[in-house]
Order: C-alpha cells, then structure tokens, then sequence
C-alpha cells in the first residue's frame, strides 16, 4: 500500500477511440448529441455508464469559491444543456447573483468527457410546469419535501415531512394532483465554449474545442471557431 498519497499503481491507459478533425463538425452539436446517444446504449446494452446524463454543474458563491455537484442533464438542444433544481437551493441562488457556469458530461467507462462553459439562464415557468407534472408521484411529493441546501435535524424529519405532504397532496394518478412549488424550476446553460475530450494512450489525449464567435446556436457553424488543444 502507497504511503505517500499516490495511486500509481492505478493507472490505466486509456484505450478510447480518440477524435480527429475530420470527425468534428464546424459547429458541436451533432458530435455532442452523438456522444451522449453512444453513452445511453452502451449503459443499456452494457451496464457501465449507469447514468449518461449526469452533470457536473460548477457555480461560484458570494464569495467567490467555486462549488460543484451532479445533476441530471434533462434537455440538450441548440440552445445548450439544461437541468431542474430548486430555486432557492445553493445551486439556485448563487446563479440569480452570478449567472455564470461551467458544466461536464464525463463517461470513464468510454474515455470521452464534454465540457460546457457559458451563461446561465432561467427557464420558462411553461418548460417547468410541464415537465414538472411529467415526473413520478414520489419525485413531485420530494420537491415540496425538500427545502433543497437547507439543514435538517435528521432522516426522521425529513420523511415525517414527506409523508405529511402525501397526506396534504394524495395521488390520484393525476399529474395535476401535486402543485409546482413556487421555488422549483431551472437554468440552460448557454455555452460560450465547447470542448470534447477523448481519452488515448501514453496520455496523447484529443481536445477538440468550439469558442463563440458570434451569436448561434449549437448547430451554427457561423457561431463556432473550432480548434484543438493540447492535452
């Protein structure tokens, strides 16, 4: 066993199919959408990227630490990725003061990672509503639960609240049954940067990056300066 703090005998080179030029579009959309379309199979076919839509979301406080944690991405469009949360949740908060973000789509099991960075905008309460009544029972039930980021004495009092909502809201099988709470919604990120990351070996890792040059969505080749860096 290693006393030093190092895990070199851990090391695993990465055997991942790489990223050429010729297989990145002008704009990052499609490579991006293929990506993630890869990672859903081969954690349905396979078992090892037991979530291809988790998040990592990274935001900076009031002063000025950057803070991350793992959502679910819930749409990716041209406009950029999005995710649900509370409102008034650590997460919810510190982008209505600093509508900044960073995120990433890692999938270790295939050598790939995406990361966004860019501008972070509230979604539209319709976009919300709707998906909102779109989730379980027990997921709409949580969101009124749950005063997400907050302190609680312990798991008692948290599932007491739980099950003082079922009895507020019962289910009835109506999406309707539960209200969407006023402090649940979501943020798009609407990337200023692109780069996907594939991993090869001896470390001679692909970086493919898109940077902004102009308004656009993802699908916009007039939008996107395409280059690589080094890894």
């Amino acid at each position: 066993m290693s006393t030093d703090g190092r895990t070199g005998s851990d090391r695993v080179d990465y055997t991942g199919e790489g990223l050429s030029e010729a297989q990145a579009p002008d704009a990052p959309l499609l490579v991006v959408q293929a990506w993630l379309d890869e990672a859903i199979v081969r954690g349905r076919e396979r078992g090892d990227v037991p979530e291809p839509t988790a998040l990592s979301v990274a935001t900076v406080d009031a002063d000025g630490m950057p803070d991350v944690r793992t959502v679910l991405m819930r749409y990716l469009d041209a406009t950029g990725p999005a995710f649900f949360t509370g409102l008034s949740s650590a997460k919810g908060r510190q982008l209505a003061a600093r509508p900044v973000m960073a995120a990433a789509l890692t999938w270790p099991s295939m050598f790939r990672a995406v990361r966004f960075r860019g501008q972070a905008h509230q979604l539209d309460r319709g976009l919300v509503t709707d998906y909102f009544r779109s989730r379980p029972y027990g997921s709409r039930i949580s969101a009124h639960a749950s005063a997400q980021s907050s302190p609680v004495a312990g798991r008692a009092e948290l599932e007491q609240t739980y099950r003082d909502c079922e009895q507020r809201w019962p289910d009835h099988g109506d999406p309707e049954d539960v209200p969407v709470p006023e402090h649940w919604g979501g943020f798009r990120l609407v990337p200023d940067s692109v780069e996907l990351w594939a991993g090869r070996r001896g470390r001679l890792h692909d970086r493919i990056v898109w940077d902004r040059l102009g308004p656009g969505g993802l699908d916009d080749p007039a939008a996107w300066r395409r280059g690589r860096l080094q890894p």
